[in-house]
């Protein structure tokens, strides 16, 4: 195998044949060139999808209240629906085997300042749960905890555009943050991958803003994050379990859409599994179609050159080359040009990918790429049927008499 006189001549029959060796990589190069295109805007498409999931946990129920648009138990319609923390409780207590996390929520907007500079930014009063809901990294410091809400505590945990935009170069923990009057400590500092308006949020305690902000028990929103192990419909039915019950504890019509609302993640991972799954089979199709076109070039490729060698195989023979020597021959110069090819093709498709990538994110197809290994299996299976197709007809023609093949046509 590692004969230097073999290798020399397998490249000299290379250089002796540029014309077959060409058409003969071209086959696997186009092959791979396509496959490798076809998979990465699969991968583009499906980082689109799951960049829609970036910012919350894609097991996320959030429940949210309105006016009632119909009338109901002798309540007339447009009656307003208020959530109060005996509601978080009652979501807490009645669904806890069902739950992983669970927060509520009270929205401020409020002014903030520190030493001359200041701004206004979105305020969320929240539980300690909200940091896993919300999918929030803590850059420095900590969370909001359960401490907190139990002392009604003035702490905060500001967004990193937060602190930037207030203590400039300097870290905001463990200073204090005016909002809108009144000192809060910063007890933490944190990062959103969901991108520059989140990390311009700032957290409190919910029950400091109930305390503070009103003096009462209201809540707006309630959030939680259903079992993992709960598939797409479990988790819609059990959604729509939860919905039935809030509408009936507040004497809602179980037709109004408008009083008590639930957007459940569910809902959309479900439609995001259909479209991949569809995406990966008409991928998977195509993908395996240009495989198989790939191993028909190739193998044509293949018989014809051994049914062109068939006089320089007798004459081998007729020197004294045994049936192996001649076979090896074939086999490991279809392998050189079959790997060198598939190497190009792979290149090609990368570099395509990283061309047209930015301008395919119009089509929602965001960072194309494909996996080397998977193109790796792909160039390995095209070797391995070029060579099962190369192997018969070189183990037949290197069997027949030397006298046949030098009066072969």
């Amino acid at each position: 195998m590692f004969d230097l006189d073999l290798w020399r001549e397998i490249f000299q029959s290379i250089n002796m044949n540029r014309t077959r060796s060409v058409l003969s990589g071209f086959t696997v190069a186009f092959a791979i060139l396509l496959f490798a295109i076809l998979f990465g805007i699969a991968n583009g498409l499906q980082n689109t999808f799951n960049d829609q999931f970036v910012d919350d946990a894609n097991n996320s129920i959030f429940i949210r209240s309105g006016f009632t648009s119909k009338a109901h138990k002798g309540f007339q319609a447009g009656r307003k629906i208020q959530f109060e923390n005996k509601d978080y409780n009652f979501v807490k207590e009645e669904y806890n085997d069902d739950i992983e996390y669970l927060t509520a929520r009270v929205y401020k907007s409020l002014n903030a300042s520190y030493k001359g500079e200041q701004n206004t930014y979105d305020v969320r009063a929240v539980h300690p749960d909200h940091q896993f809901l919300e999918r929030t990294i803590v850059k420095e410091g900590r969370y909001i905890n359960f401490n907190d809400i139990k002392n009604l505590s003035k702490v905060v945990v500001v967004g990193r555009l937060v602190e930037e935009d207030l203590y400039k170069k300097t870290t905001a923990l463990g200073k204090y943050i005016n909002l809108s009057g009144i000192q809060y400590k910063i007890v933490g500092v944190f990062e959103d991958e969901g991108g520059d308006y989140e990390e311009r949020r700032i957290y409190m305690p919910i029950t400091t803003a109930q305390n503070i902000y009103g003096n009462n028990n209201y809540i707006d929103e309630i959030n939680l994050t259903y079992n993992p192990e709960m598939s797409s419909d479990e988790a819609l039915a059990f959604g729509n379990k939860m919905l039935a019950k809030l509408k009936d504890r507040f004497s809602v019509a179980n037709t109004d859409q408008r009083a008590i609302r639930i957007w459940n993640m569910a809902q959309g991972t479900k439609q995001v599994d259909i479209m991949t799954s569809s995406l990966t089979v008409i991928i998977l199709i195509i993908g395996l179609g240009t495989l198989i076109a790939g191993i028909v070039g190739i193998s044509n490729i293949m018989i014809f050159i051994v049914k062109e060698r068939t006089k320089e195989i007798g004459i081998r023979k007729a020197l004294g080359a045994s049936p192996r020597s001649i076979v090896s021959i074939i086999l490991i110069e279809s392998v050189i040009i079959t790997a060198i090819a598939g190497y190009i093709g792979l290149l090609a498709g990368v570099g395509v990918l990283e061309l047209v990538g930015p301008s395919l994110e119009t089509y929602f197809i965001k960072d194309p790429g494909v996996s080397t290994s998977l193109v790796f299996g792909a160039t390995i299976t095209l070797i391995v049927a070029g060579t099962i197709a190369g192997y018969l007809p070189a183990k037949k023609a290197s069997q027949i008499k030397p006298i046949v093949a030098l009066r072969n046509d």
